[in-house]
């Protein structure tokens, strides 16, 4: 079974109001195992041989987000056995900012989200969400070289990157400005919203995603 399977069937035997889950993806070709942590890479997981550890929690986007990874996992002809180790239900005792306590550095999720991109990858719209409005000014002024632009609501800014030609940031001034935010202790949530690969770009400067009837 495709391990996106195995998780649909893991999820549907959770609680209706579980909040997170602990997941274990055992890989059977142990020279595998790397690949798939990479590939999961934006969940932050762990790694141990061909065990691959992660937590998704269910707020965010990250269930959705799990989703697609493992759907990558399975175009990559990775075969393993996806397990449940645990899971925590709802509690109004759980703040939002311990949550937020978890994400990694911005930097460094850059580096994980772009290594579990196809190798051809050449166009990114992406997304850094703030964990307090108190950092949008600055945070804003530390992005503005990727040219930023803020959704309809939210503490998000999305920008898009190009790999090697056309409209959008590089992925090396896109790292910097993603590191300036750590230097200054601004906290974040970076999400890879869309990806394309091997792009060509003729009589115009790159492609055009529509987002709620928008250009981007």
């Amino acid at each position: 079974m495709r391990v996106v399977d195995q998780f649909r069937e893991i999820e549907s035997r959770l609680p209706a109001d579980w909040a997170d889950v602990r997941l274990v993806l055992t890989v059977e070709d142990p020279t595998q195992g790397e690949r798939a942590a990479a590939l999961l890479g934006p969940l932050g997981p762990g790694r141990s041989g061909n065990r691959v550890q992660l937590t998704v929690p269910r707020a965010g986007g990250r269930v959705e987000q799990l989703r697609r990874l493992l759907a990558r996992v399975d175009r990559d002809r990775i075969r393993g056995e996806l397990e449940l180790v645990t899971f925590s239900e709802s509690s109004p005792a759980r703040p939002a900012a311990e949550q937020r306590a978890s994400w990694p550095p911005l930097e460094e999720a850059w580096m994980t989200a772009v290594a579990a991109l196809p190798d051809d990858w050449s166009d990114v719209y992406a997304e850094v969400e703030l964990a307090s409005s108190a950092q949008l000014d600055r945070g804003a002024l530390l992005l503005a070289p990727v040219n930023p632009a803020r959704p309809d609501r939210g503490l998000a800014f999305r920008f898009r990157v190009a790999r090697s030609f056309g409209y959008g940031a590089s992925t090396e001034m896109t790292r910097r400005c993603l590191a300036r935010l750590d230097e200054e202790e601004i906290t974040g949530r970076l999400s890879i919203l869309r990806a394309l690969s091997d792009t060509k770009a003729v009589a115009t400067q790159g492609p055009v995603w529509y987002v709620g009837g928008k250009a981007t």
